[in-house]
């Protein structure tokens, strides 16, 4: 039987906050329940989130709260992403792992994003461009 666990996330690289759901399931109904609890993390805050062209990331019964904007990618260009690169991160630390439950999958994950620092989040997905002073009011 064929087991799957999804992890969804949302991360910064002006201040390096991170936020991380693990779902059972990769659709627009969990894609929603993200969007949703996202909202909540610093409430005030307006949240730019890049996004690649899955199908659940624009299913037409989302309701994009308030405090979010969602910025698509061209088709096929990841490199853009700089999410990309903390799920690359991710991906090379289950390189040679074995797992026998699904329950070691998920603790193994989650420990990888308990451990994830603001100053890591910062280094690995800050763009060059993301500081320049003219196109961006944040410092």
């Amino acid at each position: 039987m064929f087991q799957s666990t999804y992890l969804f996330g949302a991360f910064s690289p002006l201040d390096g906050d991170s936020f991380l759901m693990e779902l059972p399931t990769c659709n627009g109904n969990t894609f929603q329940l993200f969007l949703d609890q996202f909202s909540l993390q610093n409430n005030q805050e307006l949240k730019v989130i890049v996004l690649d062209n899955g199908a659940f990331h624009k299913a037409k019964a989302l309701k994009i709260p308030d405090n979010i904007i969602l910025i698509f990618l061209p088709p096929y260009s990841p490199e853009l992403n700089p999410a990309e690169k903390i799920w690359a991160k991710f991906k090379r630390q289950f390189t040679n792992k074995f797992f026998n439950t699904m329950s070691e999958i998920e603790t193994f994950v989650c420990n990888i994003a308990q451990n994830l620092k603001n100053t890591e989040v910062k280094s690995i997905c800050s763009f060059g461009y993301i500081f320049l002073d003219q196109y961006w009011s944040v410092k």
